[in-house]
């Protein structure tokens, strides 16, 4: 019989934010339901003699501790003992974490993985919304000088960022065609994303959360003053909002798309009710704020949709 084990692959919980962290959350949430954590970096992820084994700890969150977290003890751990694997590491989604995909797609008709460690390889965050595009603004992926200085000339002023790119990272808002920065971007990043900026930016966007194929909710967030990025690692602010019939017409569609290409758990942003282009499906943020904001818990839904 399988162990009450959830396994989280993810950056060490010293770097972790317990007042907006999702993973912390969803793992605070299975710990109700007495479930033991342990925490791995995919660094520590190895096959020996066929088996999945990870370096790593038990853990206990507290919410009410200075130090949120307790290491128990340090162990090896077959992750074929664990019930459920939460992929939960920041990106880049790089070779190392494209690998840790690989060794982790050996064991995931034997443990639940969420996400999908194939669906991840395949939904690409950002091209993934091509076929959405009549949802979005004006937007080309490309990584050809002609057709990039065509969409500036169209569209004047643009947001550009590599199609890997997260967290608010690497994201430009260019007034004019900038030949110097843009093959620069394109020689680290290859493809990059071009989109017909949207001033109502300034009045927030809107993170949607999807879970195993519903529609579960929304938050606002504000960028900061001068800023024109609404990611809170960037310093936006977040407040309650509803979805107008629009957002959740496209948001329902993407969520059906999502699970069919077996995706559980994923966050879609609007801007002025126009999809932004990011499917964020490797690790979705957002559940504890929402929680801070309308005391909606999300990571209940997300333990009861897995039937944990």
């Amino acid at each position: 019989m399988t162990n009450k084990i959830l396994a989280i692959q993810g950056n060490h919980p010293s770097t972790l934010n317990p007042k907006t962290d999702t993973s912390i959350f969803l793992a605070k949430e299975a710990q109700e339901k007495n479930y033991k954590i342990f925490y791995y970096d995919p660094k520590n992820l190895s096959v020996i003699n066929s088996k999945v084994e990870a370096l790593g700890f038990f853990i206990k969150f507290d919410y009410k501790r200075n130090s949120f977290f307790k290491i128990l003890n340090e162990q090896k751990l077959d992750l074929l003992k664990s019930k459920f694997i939460l992929i939960r590491q920041d990106p880049p989604f790089n070779m190392e974490y494209i690998s840790a995909t690989h060794i982790l797609d050996t064991i995931k008709d034997k443990v639940k993985i969420i996400n999908n460690p194939t669906s991840i390889r395949n939904v690409s965050e950002k091209l993934y919304s091509i076929k959405y595009q009549k949802y979005m603004p004006a937007t080309l992926f490309s990584q050809n000088i002609n057709e990039i200085k065509n969409f500036f000339r169209k569209n004047k002023k643009v947001i550009l960022k590599p199609v890997n790119s997260f967290s608010g990272n690497n994201i430009y808002l260019l007034s004019k065609f900038n030949l110097k920065l843009i093959k620069k971007i394109i020689k680290k990043h290859d493809y990059v994303m071009c989109q017909k900026f949207l001033p109502r930016i300034s009045k927030g966007d809107k993170r949607v959360f999807i879970i195993n194929g519903k529609v579960f909710g929304a938050i606002s967030r504000v960028p900061k003053k001068g800023s024109f990025l609404s990611n809170l690692s960037k310093g936006a602010t977040p407040i309650n909002t509803k979805l107008t019939t629009k957002e959740k017409k496209i948001s329902k569609l993407i969520a059906h798309d999502l699970k069919k290409d077996n995706i559980f758990f994923a966050g879609i942003d609007f801007i002025d009710q126009k999809l932004n282009g990011d499917i964020n499906v490797t690790s979705p943020t957002g559940l504890k704020t929402l929680y801070d904001l309308s005391k909606i818990n999300l990571a209940k839904t997300f333990w009861k949709e897995l039937k944990a």
